[in-house]
């Protein structure tokens, strides 16, 4: 199964993009040129929501150095040794919701503390890979395009972030184990 994963995840990306210049060229689509276009608008994108962004980061690193990640992961380690999830990788998962940023340092933390194949390394790149950064998404994005109400995208975002990391632990124990 593990030699199956890692010859898929070498050629996926090549042949995405492979297909994507390949469908291009037949429906006689100017593909560079399409690009071009699509850097622009992302440039544009970026200077409007670039407020957006440094509000999010100045949120999270309050909440981490204030302490208040300390003490909530302190507030929930009954429930998590009753459903045995690692305690190690809470920050990520709670993280993950809010900043990309910030959770891929926390990420790049456990695989340098416990190495890149281990359960934890695996796990946590897992977890980057099968969550989004949902509240980064609704402040930045939502407020760049002006909607207000985004209430049913926060449930479906933070339902699917819950169901990425149930789902990393499963897959990743069943894969790895």
């Amino acid at each position: 199964m593990y030699q199956w994963v890692s010859l898929l995840s070498l050629w996926a990306i090549p042949v995405t993009i492979a297909f994507v210049l390949l469908y291009g060229w037949k429906r006689e689509v100017p593909v560079y040129e399409t690009f071009v276009e699509g850097a622009k608008g992302g440039l544009t994108t970026t200077i409007r929501i670039l407020p957006h962004l440094i509000a999010m980061m100045v949120a999270v690193s309050m909440f981490r150095e204030s302490g208040a990640l300390d003490l909530l992961l302190r507030g929930i380690k009954p429930v998590l040794d009753m459903l045995h999830f690692p305690e190690e990788l809470v920050p990520l998962a709670l993280l993950r919701p809010l900043t990309g940023t910030g959770s891929l340092a926390i990420a790049t933390d456990l695989i340098a503390q416990y190495g890149p194949d281990s359960f934890f390394g695996r796990l946590a790149a897992t977890m980057q890979g099968s969550t989004d950064t949902t509240l980064y998404v609704l402040t930045v994005y939502f407020g760049a395009v002006g909607i207000r109400n985004s209430s049913y995208a926060l449930k479906v975002g933070l339902w699917s972030d819950l169901a990425g990391v149930i789902f990393s632990l499963l897959i990743v124990s069943y894969v790895f184990s």
